[in-house]
């Protein structure tokens, strides 16, 4: 099992949660990138632009975060973090 759990945060408070569960047997990239798309439509929001940073920090910590620099549209919190709790 996959899980991808995603968080919005303001003023260091955690503010919306979602976790995201994938069984399929695609790749892992493909999970993730399902699994953003659905936490951005849950919570009403442009999915994020992944940086050059975004990739480096998923890559290390499977785990990332996404500020105003990573949307086209504006924000109401401060920044959304998405993080891996679980791989198969």
């Amino acid at each position: 099992m996959f899980r991808l759990w995603g968080k919005t945060f303001l003023h260091n408070r955690m503010t919306n949660d979602i976790v995201v569960c994938n069984d399929s047997e695609e790749s892992r990239t493909s999970k993730i990138f399902q699994a953003v798309t659905e936490i951005c439509q849950t919570f009403d929001l442009s999915e994020p632009i992944w940086l050059d940073i975004n990739i480096r920090d998923f890559k290390r910590h499977s785990k990332t975060r996404f500020t105003q620099d990573n949307f086209i549209d504006s924000i109401d919190f401060d920044y959304l973090e998405i993080q891996v709790i679980e791989e198969d």
